[in-house]
């Protein structure tokens, strides 16, 4: 199946998705937005990846690429990569023990080359998963789009100014398919889930539109937690 531009789901909506339900569809199905010092922090941070120039630089057997536009015409997904490296492969295609497919040629450059992509992120690394599955669904936009397989990738934090790497394997793939299917769900229908007052909403810079009233220790992460743990249940299938 393939879907139609204006059918097409953004990249971020699956990390607001994972993040809340609720925040999602504000942003994505209501089209609300309210900026707070965190989401300011975090345009700045991704405006300095995005003002640094070249949008193609070379550094040896690595070449970056920023602004990346993405495009899963399977998945129905679109957005804009942070960086995607691409590494050069020494010999060629297959002689790494990775699949020969995994190799791509890059224009004008000689070699075999690997893509990596590397998404910015303000604050630390997160108990979910939302940022992962960003990362992950980047991934495979590119794999389609390339026809290539990426095995990994990595997440960059402000507060920390570390990489840490995360595997796109079966169970992170199977959890992106299962966040598109869910934001297309609340897209298609207009839906937006009734509010929940927890911990998340400390730092949710549309508290005042979503105006949760819930008591704390409510049901939390409900909705797409309900829909992980099912997935978890069922072996990751």
């Amino acid at each position: 199946m393939s879907f139609e531009e204006e059918f097409l789901i953004p990249l971020s909506a699956l990390q607001h998705l994972l993040f809340c339900e609720r925040q999602a569809a504000l942003i994505h199905v209501e089209r609300t937005w309210v900026d707070n010092a965190l989401t300011i922090d975090g345009h700045h941070a991704h405006r300095r990846v995005d003002d640094i120039a070249p949008r193609r630089e070379r550094r040896g057997d690595t070449v970056i690429l920023r602004g990346l536009w993405l495009k899963s015409e399977t998945l129905g997904l679109v957005g804009r990569a942070d960086v995607v490296e691409a590494h050069r492969e020494c010999g060629t295609s297959g002689q790494s023990g990775l699949p020969e497919s995994a190799g791509v040629e890059l224009e004008g450059l000689p070699g075999v080359w690997r893509f990596f992509p590397v998404e910015y992120k303000r604050g630390r690394p997160k108990q979910h998963r939302a940022d992962e599955v960003q990362l992950c669904a980047q991934a495979m936009c590119i794999e389609e789009m390339k026809d290539t397989r990426i095995p990994v990738g990595a997440l960059f934090y402000g507060k920390t100014k570390r990489r840490q790497e995360v595997e796109f394997d079966s169970d992170l793939r199977a959890l992106v398919k299962h966040a598109v299917a869910r934001m297309r769900h609340l897209l298609e229908r207009g839906l937006t889930p009734p509010p929940v007052r927890d911990e998340r909403c400390r730092s949710c810079s549309l508290v005042e539109v979503c105006m949760p009233k819930q008591p704390a220790g409510g049901a939390g992460y409900a909705g797409i937690s309900t829909m992980i743990r099912a997935h978890l249940e069922e072996g990751g299938a």
